[in-house]
C-alpha cells in the first residue's frame, strides 16, 4: 500500500503535529489552515528525506514569504560561497532558498545547502540536466527525457523541497508564441531550454507528456512542485498575451492533477504585468 502524501492525511482527518504549529505562527486557526491547503490555496513544502527546522506555510490567508535564490555559476563554484550566501539569508529572515546553480560540482553543492538549511530547499532540476548534456554531450538540445527525469530524481532523493519544472512550455504554447511574436521572446531560463528541446527535436515536452511520472516522483519524496512559468512575459508590452495565457491554461489542468494525486503544487508567476493584470493572472 502507498504511503499517503500530506494531502492525503489532511483528506483523511489527520493532520501532522507541525501543522498545528504553523498555524500558531500565522494566526490562524489549524482547521482552517487545513481547509486552506486541501483547497490548494496553501503549501507547507517539507520533503520527507529530512527534518526542517522551520517549515512555511506559502499562500492564501499566510504572511507574506520571502524567498532568496543562491547557486553558482561557471565563474564561481565555491561551496562555502553558498552556504555564506544561504547564512546571510537565514540572518536576514529569509523564509525559503533556492539553489539555482548551473557551475562547478553541483551534487556537492546542493547537498552542502540542504544538509545545512533551517528553511525549505527549492531547485530547478532542468538546470543540472542541461549543464550535463552540454558537458557530456555536447548540447542541451540533445538531452534525453530520462536525463531530465533523472535530475529530478536526484534532486528529490537528496532532499530539496520543492522543485520547479517548466511542464506548461508545449508544442500547442509555442505555436502561439510563434504566432503572436514577443519584444522579449522567452525570458525564462528553463522555459527556453525546453522549448529549444521542442523546436529541435520536433517531440512534446516531456515534463507535460511524462507528468504522471513526474507525479509519482513527487508523491515518493512529498516534494512540492513549482509549475513553473516558462513563458512569462519580460516586458509590460508582452503581459497577458496568447503565449502567456495558453500556458496558464495548460497549467491550471496541471493542478488540477496534482491535486487529484495528492501532490502539492504552487504556479510561478506572473512575470511582468501591470499592476491591474496581476490579480487575473493569479487566479
Amino acid at each position: 500500500m502507498k504511503k499517503k502524501t500530506l494531502l492525503e492525511e489532511l483528506r483523511s482527518g489527520t493532520a501532522p503535529p507541525f501543522i498545528r504549529e504553523l498555524a500558531g505562527e500565522e494566526n490562524m486557526d489549524p482547521a482552517d489552515l487545513v481547509d486552506a491547503m486541501l483547497r490548494g490555496e496553501v503549501v507547507v513544502p517539507y520533503n520527507l528525506c529530512r527534518k526542517i527546522s522551520r517549515p512555511c506555510a506559502i499562500g492564501a490567508g499566510t504572511r507574506v514569504k520571502v524567498n532568496a535564490n543562491i547557486g553558482t555559476s561557471s565563474d564561481y563554484t565555491g561551496i562555502e560561497e553558498e552556504l555564506a550566501k544561504l547564512r546571510a539569508a537565514v540572518e536576514a529572515g529569509a523564509d525559503t532558498v533556492m539553489d539555482l546553480s548551473t557551475g562547478g560540482p553541483l551534487d556537492r553543492v546542493r547537498e552542502a545547502i540542504v544538509a545545512k538549511s533551517p528553511l525549505p530547499v527549492g531547485s530547478v532540476p532542468i538546470y543540472q540536466a542541461a549543464v550535463r548534456a552540454q558537458e557530456e554531450k555536447g548540447s542541451i538540445v540533445d538531452m534525453t527525457a530520462e536525463d531530465m527525469f533523472r535530475a529530478i530524481e536526484d534532486h528529490c532523493a537528496s532532499g530539496v523541497d520543492f522543485i520547479t519544472v517548466h511542464c506548461g512550455v508545449t508544442t500547442r504554447v509555442l505555436e502561439a508564441l510563434k504566432n503572436n511574436p514577443r519584444v522579449a521572446d522567452i525570458v525564462s531560463r528553463g522555459g527556453a531550454f525546453l522549448a529549444g528541446w521542442i523546436i529541435h527535436n520536433g517531440e512534446e515536452n516531456p515534463l507535460y507528456e511524462n507528468f504522471d511520472r513526474l507525479l509519482e516522483i513527487a508523491r515518493r519524496y512529498e516534494v512540492t512542485l513549482s509549475l513553473g512559468d516558462g513563458l512569462r512575459p519580460g516586458c509590460i508590452e508582452d503581459a497577458s498575451d496568447a503565449a502567456q495565457v495558453a500556458e496558464l491554461v495548460e497549467l491550471g489542468r496541471l493542478v488540477k492533477r496534482c491535486r487529484e494525486a495528492g501532490v502539492q503544487c504552487m504556479v510561478e508567476g506572473p512575470g511582468h504585468v501591470p499592476l491591474h493584470e496581476v490579480e487575473a493572472n493569479v487566479r
